[in-house]
């Protein structure tokens, strides 16, 4: 099933692509990827990874999470509620790259605390500290950054 979700993720990106009027070789130049390797991944002959997907996605100014989806990296069902709050954070143009990453950590940081149980049905017991870098949980609360001697 995994390469009809790598086909539906080739007609997908090219339906992006050109809706944003952009040739194979804008978009492999904007992605940072190479021209032969976009045109594999269109034609469903090369699953990339999901730091590619990123990359594309940011390209193309679409939601990174839309073709996490469509490359069977998450899954719709399970994670619709999480992959829409992701949207909305990735698509604010008034928050920095590294606002919304770290707003996406800090989310899903209180939902592994809160009980999130993933999709094998296995509790994640990683910490917000595993989640957040440079931060501490103490008592259940965030303590913030950490000091260091300087």
């Amino acid at each position: 099933m995994a390469s009809l979700n790598v086909g539906n993720l080739g007609e997908y990106l090219r339906e992006q692509r050109r809706n944003a009027q952009l040739s194979l070789r804008q978009l492999a130049d904007a992605a940072g990827v190479s021209n032969p390797y976009l045109s594999q991944i269109e034609r469903g002959l090369r699953k990339p990874s999901a730091e590619v997907l990123q990359q594309v996605a940011k390209a193309l100014r679409i939601s990174a999470e839309t073709l996490y989806v469509r490359a069977g990296i998450l899954d719709a069902e399970r994670d619709r509620d999480d992959v829409g709050t992701r949207a909305v954070v990735l698509a604010d143009p008034t928050l920095t790259e590294q606002q919304k990453q770290v707003l996406l950590q800090i989310y899903e940081s209180f939902r592994k605390e809160n009980g999130f149980v993933g999709g094998d049905g296995a509790v994640d017991a990683r910490t917000s500290e595993d989640a957040v870098p440079g931060t501490r949980t103490v008592g259940g609360a965030d303590a913030g950054p950490q000091q260091t001697a300087g």
